[in-house]
């Protein structure tokens, strides 16, 4: 039965034979090779793949010890050549931190956002994007001899009110009469032209707004003006302060 080796001991293996090497020779030797590949990954980093230059980086953080190693060995192996071992090993560490770290400056540095210069500022438009309404004319009929009905049936005027075939009556309104694009808003004048009636017939309410009168209709809903050349407002906003009766 083949006995097969994990990934990691293909990685390790090679290296630990790379740092017993460098124990072996003699560390004058072991020290050289290591500023070669140094100079190697620091020189040449755009001209290295990057598994040769992770590679690279490997071999001499296990290849230092190995040099070291064979640096107390030639100076005697007592206390003071364990001491510069060791001494050897925090200075070398501390340089190899070094490089990593200045290799790996353009990894750390964030894409800075390519700021706008002030013309663009300048020109940049300021708010919510604006939008240009066009209102569509309310088409104004007498009902007196009855009139279609855009949901269905027809309407008419009758004794005050106004009839619909659903059954629906409504009453205090005058003629003329509209409808929104659609059917679903039913628009009548109230009595002695003292304002505007709106029915929502998709939710059965409706508006006795006195002083106001119907201006126009845009994207089906209506919008309201006092008099001649004020700006329209939605019925949503005429709602919100004004003088309004809901039934």
């Amino acid at each position: 039965m083949v006995r097969r080796h994990s990934p990691a001991w293909r990685v390790v293996l090679p290296l630990l034979a790379w740092l017993i090497l460098l124990a072996l020779l003699p560390w004058w030797l072991g020290l050289s090779l290591l500023l070669a590949l140094a100079i190697a990954v620091a020189v040449l980093p755009q001209r290295l793949a990057d598994e040769h230059a992770a590679l690279i980086r490997r071999t001499l953080r296990w290849g230092l010890p190995g040099m070291l190693f064979a640096l107390q060995r030639t100076l005697g192996g007592d206390a003071f050549a364990w001491g510069a071992a060791l001494l050897g090993a925090l200075a070398g560490y501390t340089m190899l931190a070094g490089l990593e770290a200045w290799l790996d400056r353009e990894l750390r540095r964030a894409p800075a956002a390519p700021s706008a210069e002030w013309p663009e500022l300048a020109m940049a438009p300021i708010g919510p994007a604006a939008e240009i309404i066009e209102l569509q004319l309310p088409a104004w009929q007498l009902a007196t001899g009855g009139l279609p009905d855009p949901l269905g049936g027809c309407v008419a005027h009758r004794d005050g009110a106004y009839v619909f075939e659903i059954g629906e009556r409504i009453a205090g309104a005058d003629a003329p009469v509209a409808f929104s694009p659609g059917g679903r808003w039913f628009a009548a004048q109230l009595r002695h032209g003292r304002g505007v009636l709106l029915w929502d017939r998709q939710r059965e309410r409706q508006h006795r707004l006195r002083g106001w009168r119907l201006d126009g209709w845009y994207r089906g809903q209506p919008y309201l003006v006092r008099r001649d050349g004020d700006m329209p407002l939605a019925l949503s906003t005429v709602l919100g302060g004004d003088d309004a009766d809901e039934s």
